[in-house]
């Protein structure tokens, strides 16, 4: 996916000299967002007073207000940076601020623009990275609406129906995971596998937490805080995400020469089976994928809709089943897509810091949802433009 229209004239770090205090970098990247951006950059800008941490909003040419909001906040507060993206994609942006970082700066804070943090989110981030030596932090995520459809389709996201037990989708538990919702990365760890992959429009995410864990990083899945995050509005753009992901998780599974999991089998055998109506008059059996597809769906919203005592719930159930379809349907494209995924070995193992030292609790590492990418969603709607 891609970011939109041409950029304007930058404010930002191209501009001036190297970004960073030494400590972090908080970075967006946006596109269109000029609903949400606002209220974000107020929720960051106290620690970033505290802590002297720029933050990087790299936004991929919207057509929306988002560039006019951040020009005059960056124009009222030093701290804030506005930077180009000319290629339109979160890693590509997230990469180009990175290379803008001063070399002593330690920490990237990746911060998605649709969504809401707490006030004490970086605080929190820092500290358990500190406690328990994580190369990388990453947080769960809960979806929230604003309308019907926003509201249900969040309610799917939430239950394990729509997100396959997800690990950062479910109540979090401190412990370590395979991938998350990426939020804080030792930017030495992320230097020495090479940042994101930029070949990557979505999965760029998880894809990285791959290549971070063969590096010998420690991905730590945090209790304490979580990301609030704002579902797509309808049906259309749900499916559009939802098939980005699955191209996404095809693309990473053919780079890295893996095979898929039983569970993203489950999800991606969805389509395959639904076709098979189509021979419905040479035997009923062929519709029984079908029906019990259908059942299962209204079972779902059922529950959510009992679950949230608010009937109008029900109408998560049909969006949960969408998610699945559609991811299906991506991750049969990408699969079948001609040609290799381009191959890019990590660079080299992950130094150990002093902030990396220390034992860290073992527990079973969580595996991401068949259905997800970096959100899951945020994402990082795992590589969505900035959405």
């Amino acid at each position: 996916m891609t970011q939109g229209s041409e950029a304007g004239p930058e404010t930002g770090p191209e501009t001036g000299p190297e970004t960073g205090n030494g400590a972090g970098l908080i970075v967006i990247p946006t596109f269109n967002e000029a609903h949400h951006i606002g209220g974000l950059l107020d929720s960051l800008l106290p620690f970033a007073r505290r802590s002297g941490t720029p933050i990087i909003v790299a936004d991929g040419g919207s057509g929306d207000a988002t560039r006019a909001i951040v020009a005059a906040r960056a124009q009222a507060e030093p701290l804030i940076r506005l930077l180009d993206n000319p290629a339109r994609l979160q890693s590509a942006g997230i990469n180009r601020a990175v290379a803008l970082a001063a070399p002593e700066t330690r920490w990237l804070i990746r911060v998605d623009a649709h969504a809401a943090y707490r006030a004490d989110f970086c605080d929190v981030l820092l500290a358990e990275a500190a406690e328990t030596g994580a190369d990388s932090v990453v947080v769960g995520m809960h979806a929230v609406g604003e309308g019907v459809l926003q509201r249900a389709i969040a309610a799917a996201q939430n239950s394990r129906f729509g997100n396959g037990g997800a690990a950062h989708r479910m109540a979090p538990q401190g412990r370590l995971v395979d991938h998350g919702h990426h939020a804080l990365m030792l930017l030495a760890a992320f230097r020495a596998v090479g940042g994101y992959d930029e070949s990557f429009s979505h999965n760029e995410d998880a894809e990285l937490d791959l290549r971070l864990a063969q590096a010998g990083a420690r991905i730590w899945l945090t209790a304490r805080t979580v990301v609030t995050y704002y579902p797509r509005r309808s049906l259309g753009a749900l499916a559009r995400q939802y098939m980005n992901f699955g191209r996404g998780r095809a693309a990473t599974l053919r780079k890295h020469r893996q095979r898929p999991r039983l569970r993203q089998w489950v999800v991606a055998g969805l389509a395959p089976a639904l076709s098979l109506a189509i021979l419905g008059p040479l035997h009923p059996a062929f519709v029984a994928p079908l029906a019990l597809w259908v059942l299962g769906c209204g079972a779902a919203g059922t529950s959510l809709a009992v679950a949230g005592r608010d009937p109008r719930l029900a109408l998560g159930g049909p969006a949960a089943g969408l998610m699945h379809l559609a991811w299906s349907l991506g991750f049969w494209s990408g699969l079948l897509r001609r040609g290799p995924a381009r191959a890019t070995a990590a660079q080299g193992p992950v130094a150990r810091g002093p902030a990396a030292r220390g034992p860290v609790a073992r527990g079973p590492a969580a595996q991401g949802s068949a259905a997800e990418g970096q959100d899951g969603q945020v994402g990082q709607d795992g590589q969505r433009v900035a959405s």
